[in-house]
């Protein structure tokens, strides 16, 4: 074979790569589509009605106020009545904050709704291999790391965030309310990736051609998914403490909003999980920069020189890390470190994609 029909046919094979690459990030995104609706199913089938009786029982007084626990469970037998005693409600909170229990779950404690949380979770795993599958395709018809534009970037992104989802539900956490707004987002990152931001396949530029692609993008992306992760447990924390303020101060939630936050972790343990996602990704974050400066020396003979993308990436930095001593100092804990929080994930957000759409520098080479 002469090196003319040699290069001629794995040009056609890669083409043929990048063509099943695609396929399967659409095939991804149909998957997607159908976990989407099983997880909205898992809400509306879950029983408010269910909800909103486990709340009672759960803070009831022996006097049928709120706060205490609840009336023992008669239960009977053979020989009469037994009178179990409910056992203590265990809540996840910081001291000094409302003895609140963590909600039953988006299905609402129902059979049907937890049917259908589970169906969901189901085609999630499976629409994660698919795009997994399609990632890895496109890295075969590039022959390279699929980390060289910003579609690329995207596509990877969220295939590692909704491993990050699927791999905290193997090991038990209570994260399936989650589903939900995960599918969500990932349709829409998608949705821009072959719409907006596609890039055929294509070699890499000179300066890429490191060992440090795999190391510096790649810690970027898995730091990118779990700050996203914990940007969803913020907001959500916003919105449960400002509902439990309510319910403190006396006040009625409308009905849509009881069903839904009364199916959520109490705000302490949402305050909680997102400052430990956030904690725990925020030296990977460093060691980020850390190797970015060490390519950057190897690849433009300078460790730091304030281009756009290095700026956003310190300021990034610098929130979470005011967030996180914000976070261990009595005063600031609660509702205005998770401010903190959404601010330094908006940095990252801008970082990606303001800067490399909007701002040029000589991180600008691969385009989108």
């Amino acid at each position: 074979m002469t090196l003319a029909a040699a290069t001629e046919l794995a040009t056609a094979t890669n083409e043929h790569l990048a063509h099943i690459s695609n396929t399967l990030i659409y095939s991804s995104m149909a998957v997607y589509t159908l976990a989407f609706f099983a997880y909205i199913a898992e809400w509306l089938f879950g029983s408010r009605s269910k909800v909103a009786r486990t709340a009672a029982a759960l803070t009831a007084k022996d006097d049928g106020t709120a706060g205490a626990q609840a009336p023992a469970v008669a239960v009977k037998s053979a020989g009469g009545t037994a009178v179990l005693e409910r056992p203590k409600v265990v809540v996840r909170s910081a001291t000094g904050s409302r003895d609140v229990p963590d909600g039953p779950g988006a299905h609402g404690g129902d059979v049907q709704g937890d049917l259908y949380g589970r169906i969901a979770v189901s085609l999630t795993v499976l629409a994660f291999l698919v795009e997994l599958s399609g990632v890895i395709a496109r890295a075969a018809s590039v022959e390279r790391a699929p980390w060289g534009n910003m579609y690329e970037f995207n596509i990877t992104f969220s295939t590692v965030a909704v491993g990050v989802y699927l791999t905290l539900l193997a090991l038990k956490k209570n994260v399936r309310w989650l589903g939900l707004f995960l599918t969500t987002t990932v349709l829409l990152d998608l949705g821009l990736a072959v719409t907006v931001l596609y890039t055929a396949s294509d070699q890499l530029v000179p300066a890429l051609h490191s060992y440090w692609l795999y190391i510096h993008v790649s810690t970027a992306i898995l730091c990118g998914a779990v700050f996203y992760v914990g940007a969803v447990g913020t907001l959500l924390y916003l919105f449960k403490d400002s509902y439990e303020n309510k319910l403190a101060g006396g006040g009625k939630p409308g009905r849509f909003a009881t069903s839904v936050l009364e199916r959520l972790p109490a705000s302490a343990s949402l305050d909680k999980f997102s400052y430990r996602i956030n904690a725990a990704v925020f030296p990977l974050w460093t060691f980020t920069i850390i190797a970015g400066a060490i390519w950057a020396e190897s690849a433009w003979g300078r460790y730091w020189g304030w281009d756009p993308k290095e700026t956003w990436a310190f300021i990034t930095w610098v929130a979470y890390a005011g967030y996180l001593h914000a976070r261990s100092t009595a005063g600031w804990k609660g509702r205005k470190a998770a401010y903190i929080a959404l601010i330094a994930f908006a940095c990252w957000l801008f970082n990606y994609y303001g800067v490399n759409i909007f701002v040029g520098g000589k991180h600008s080479y691969a385009g989108v």
